[in-house]
């Protein structure tokens, strides 16, 4: 057992203690520099433990129960967890036993508990691999999964739920001309990497010749169809996948989000491509101007990523919910006052409830005499007619595509403006 694979682990376990016990998201976590001591390797390794972990937590709940009286430590229960989810995926149960039986060995805080994690983990390594896959997909808890199933039906729900536990694969926008690594071109003009490995090392990603981007995510620009010279405004624009689309179009772009630190990576994106924006650090609802087309993929509960981030229904309650929903409205209500007249704006986001998309939608046409749906924008290859809503726009789920490997949940509306 090398010393970077248990630390690896250990970061692993401090990411779930974080998560599950803090209630902080893993991005957060990263930005603060939790994993910044380790190798590359190795921080791409606590990484993947993490989000593995936390794909098959409610499995590798049941079959600890077997073996526990009573909830040990959280420390010591994601030790415990972690190293279930390894032994049931294939792992030598000697290098996974040892491992999580020094790491908690060393903690002065749990070390005399060693022997139980030494005992429970040898039990799963012998019945727990069998059991792993006869057991239920895992399912999202429930202040997340009632109002899906209230929406979508529970049928649907279990098809997401199924898409969440098999994870996501890797998928680049490619700039006009560029140089594509080998993978599977989707209907709507992705490409889809089965096995990506590291990203940068990959054929033309320092060239600047594509970019990261779910293959749902780029369904807003391609929606929106910028013009070149086109004025055009990126509201929320980190980290600026869209961005780079726009600027590849031809377009004018300004991008603005409230974050700087989020920018940072808009800037380095556009710089490793050769794209130009005018990059502006600012709330969205101070901005002033006038535009041709904007794009608003506004603020949400982000609940149509979780394929992507399981760390996600842990971290969050929906307790923020009426929160973000209110600020959508506000900040379409806003972006509509910066199009010109003629112009069009497509609102956007990721999540799979229709109060942050359906019904924002709904209710902004109701309220503005001068706003009018396109459905034509919605007629672009590989966008399937039953993905159209009643009210016109287009509702995007993780079970859709399934036998390609899913995408993201999004909703995308595109609104013109009378001239």
């Amino acid at each position: 057992m090398s010393n970077s694979a248990t630390a690896a682990r250990r970061s692993a376990i401090y990411l779930l203690d974080q998560i599950l016990g803090e209630g902080r998201l893993l991005p957060e976590c990263l930005a603060a520099g939790a994993l910044d001591r380790l190798a590359p390797e190795d921080r791409a390794r606590a990484q993947r433990l993490t989000i593995e972990t936390l794909r098959g937590l409610e499995r590798a709940d049941r079959l600890l129960a077997d073996h526990l009286r009573q909830t040990p430590a959280l420390t010591v229960h994601n030790a415990l967890r972690l190293g279930t989810v390894e032994l049931c995926q294939g792992e030598a149960a000697h290098g996974v036993v040892n491992a999580m039986v020094e790491i908690v060995g060393r903690s002065r805080k749990h070390g005399r508990l060693k022997g139980l994690v030494n005992a429970v983990l040898r039990k799963i390594a012998a019945d727990g691999p069998d059991a792993w896959p006869k057991m239920r997909v895992p399912r999202l808890p429930d202040w997340l999964r009632d109002p899906l199933i209230m929406a979508w039906g529970q049928e649907a729900v279990k098809s997401m739920e199924q898409a969440h536990f098999l994870g996501a694969p890797l998928d680049i926008t490619l700039k006009p001309g560029a140089e594509s690594p080998d993978g599977t071109n989707l209907p709507t003009g992705s490409v889809r990497l089965q096995e990506a490995g590291q990203v940068s090392a990959l054929p033309g990603y320092k060239a600047g010749g594509w970019w990261v981007q779910d293959a749902a995510a780029a369904l807003p620009v391609q929606v929106l169809a910028p013009k070149p010279g086109e004025k055009v405004l990126d509201l929320c624009a980190a980290p600026g996948g869209k961005t780079l689309q726009l600027a590849a179009a031809g377009a004018d772009v300004t991008a603005l989000d409230i974050s700087e630190a989020r920018l940072a990576r808009v800037h380095d994106n556009l710089q490793r491509t050769g794209l130009k924006a005018t990059v502006i650090a600012a709330d969205a609802l101070d901005h002033h101007g006038q535009y041709d087309a904007i794009l608003l993929d506004a603020p949400c509960s982000a609940t149509g990523t979780i394929r992507r981030h399981p760390d996600l229904p842990f971290a969050k309650d929906g307790s923020e919910f009426g929160g973000l929903i209110a600020l959508q409205a506000q900040m379409l209500a806003h972006a509509w006052s910066l199009l010109k007249p003629g112009g069009r704006l497509v609102y956007c986001t990721c999540s799979l409830l229709p109060d942050e998309g359906e019904v924002q939608v709904e209710e902004a046409l109701a309220q503005h005499p001068d706003m009018q749906i396109n459905r034509a924008a919605l007629d672009i290859a590989g966008v399937e007619r039953d993905w159209v809503t009643q009210e016109g726009g287009l509702r995007l789920r993780p079970d859709y595509w399934s036998g390609k490997g899913g995408m993201d949940g999004f909703y995308i509306a595109c609104l013109n403006k009378s001239a």
